[in-house]
């Protein structure tokens, strides 16, 4: 990785009272608020890793997108909502615009778990010039993607792991806080297990 390039992290974010419908065993209101806690605590980690230069948040959630401001992020309207792959392109396109030269960087938005130092050595281990991407614990799911502004193509959705591999992007060995992400009530057991954020930990009842 050049020294001399940035990264300026894309975190897409589904309206909480839509995201996580995986987690529909619990409570409405507890899964809507465990969607934001998620968000909040995986944008909390990028914005204090020493190589994000910004963090991007495309979102259609007005209010949720008040408070990602408040916690520093900037955000975008989500272009378009049913395809989170072409959505992401328009992030990478936005990052070119507001910060020529910084290389765009997927993360996905349920890492609780995720920390500054983590994100920093998997970003440090970035190829230049090439693609690459992070396998969730499952290894069939993507928890993060980058690749140079001309070759931003994500594959996120079904077995993005594999998709991703086979556009020829490498894969990064990463520590687990960011392969961890929260899709059931046992991944999010698994993450407070681990150490959850303190959104995460709050809202899960474990603070």
């Amino acid at each position: 990785m050049s020294a001399s390039e940035s990264f300026v992290v894309i975190v897409p974010v589904k309206p909480p009272a839509r995201g996580k419908s995986r987690l529909a065993t619990l409570p409405d209101d507890q899964r809507r608020d465990l969607a934001a806690a998620f968000a909040l605590d995986t944008v909390a980690a990028c914005l204090a890793a020493r190589s994000v230069r910004a963090v991007l948040v495309p979102t259609d959630d007005h209010r949720f997108a008040a408070e990602l401001r408040a916690a520093g992020c900037e955000v975008m309207p989500d272009g378009a909502s049913d395809d989170l792959n072409a959505a992401l392109v328009q992030a990478a396109a936005e990052v070119r615009r507001r910060w020529p030269g910084a290389r765009p960087v997927v993360v996905c938005a349920d890492l609780p778990c995720l920390t500054p130092d983590d994100l920093d050595a998997v970003l440090a281990s970035v190829p230049e010039g090439s693609p690459a991407f992070v396998p969730d614990l499952g290894a069939s799911g993507t928890t993060l993607y980058t690749a140079p502004s001309g070759s931003f193509d994500p594959s996120f959705g079904f077995r993005s792991a594999a998709a991703h591999a086979e556009a020829g992007a490498l894969e990064l060995q990463a520590p687990v806080g960011v392969r961890r992400d929260v899709d059931t009530e046992e991944d999010l057991l698994a993450a407070l297990a681990l150490g959850a954020g303190r959104h995460t930990a709050r809202v899960a009842g474990a603070a």
